[in-house]
């Protein structure tokens, strides 16, 4: 009897014990491992500082590996960099467009820099600017452009060069909530239009959340976890509860009561003057007993669910929005 057995496909992005130190000694990447399947959305979630530029920068060959491997659509990012290249694309944190020119010409002058005839790079313009939404806006200078419309270009002047694997970094950092918005959609509708496996990097806890099939959490240069966003929340259950007492003692003392009580596990925080506690199907209230046999009376009491920020919390020990010191 014959047997067939399914075969993963080769990953996009692989990451293999992958390391960078910066002259001085600052280890910013130690040792990181992780894939990224054909067609994944996978997001690097972690605050300023956590090392996630300096990976996408390796990734892109703008970084020289201190040490490990690291291959795009199958290329050696040491060894094969001009093949890595060609079958990538990045959007940088910074812009790169040229204000002075329209965003057509913008667009024309990358596609021919990447060998594309001006046919073809005509054609490939026209397939693209209107579901970006810059037809009405393309023959402007780039310098009356808004910072969304900037970054719309930019992500439309990355697909010229049909990259099969995009790679974004930060990308709506500095833009307004709604024009955040509007270009997660964008992005999110890549992959269905395309196919494209995308690699982002991001601190917004909405983003990983919305966009991402898995997330890698990044803390002072190492992944600290990695898995689908509802199953890194699924670890602290359903609801949290969130008291504020008046001090940080009283909160270390809560903390303590909390768990004497049996109350509180690991997963419970306190951080300044508020305490977080993954409920796991309790109810409130015994918490609130637990606290009046421990003396402390809280100012405020919530419970609501869990956030990206609350895993972040419980693997570090530092929140999300707080940036990390080192570069």
């Amino acid at each position: 009897m014959n047997h067939t057995t399914d075969q993963l496909p080769p990953a996009a992005v692989g990451v293999h014990g992958l390391r960078k130190t910066w002259p001085g000694g600052v280890e910013a990447v130690k040792g990181v491992d992780f894939d990224v399947a054909p067609g994944e959305v996978f997001g690097l979630l972690g605050p300023n500082g956590a090392g996630k530029s300096t990976t996408i920068g390796m990734l892109t060959t703008t970084v020289v590996p201190t040490g490990g491997r690291a291959h795009v659509d199958g290329f050696d990012v040491s060894d094969q960099p001009i093949q890595a290249r060609a079958a990538s694309a990045v959007v940088f944190q910074d812009p790169v467009v040229d204000r002075a020119l329209t965003g057509r010409r913008n667009l024309l002058l990358h596609a021919r820099l990447w060998g594309v005839s001006a046919r073809d790079a005509a054609a490939r313009i026209d397939e693209h600017v209107d579901g970006f939404g810059l037809t009405d806006i393309l023959d402007r200078p780039v310098s009356t452009y808004s910072g969304g419309q900037r970054r719309r270009l930019e992500i439309a002047r990355s697909l010229l060069s049909r990259p099969r694997v995009l790679f974004l970094d930060e990308p709506t950092v500095g833009l307004d909530p709604r024009i955040r918005y509007e270009l997660l959609d964008l992005i999110g509708g890549l992959r269905e239009r395309s196919g494209l496996t995308v690699l982002l990097t991001t601190h917004y806890l909405d983003e990983a959340e919305r966009l991402c099939d898995r997330i890698g959490v990044m803390h002072e240069g190492e992944i600290v976890a990695l898995d689908t966003p509802a199953d890194l929340l699924a670890g602290l259950g359903i609801d949290v509860l969130e008291l504020r007492v008046d001090s940080s003692p009283a909160a270390a003392r809560a903390l303590s009561g909390l768990r004497a009580g049996g109350f509180a596990g690991d997963d419970a925080l306190a951080l300044g003057s508020t305490v977080t506690v993954p409920l796991h199907g309790r109810p409130a209230a015994d918490a609130l007993d637990a606290l009046g046999r421990a003396g402390v009376t809280p100012t405020a009491v919530t419970t609501r669910r869990p956030t990206l920020d609350d895993v972040y919390l419980r693997l570090t020990g530092g929140s999300l929005a707080t940036p990390a010191a080192a570069a």
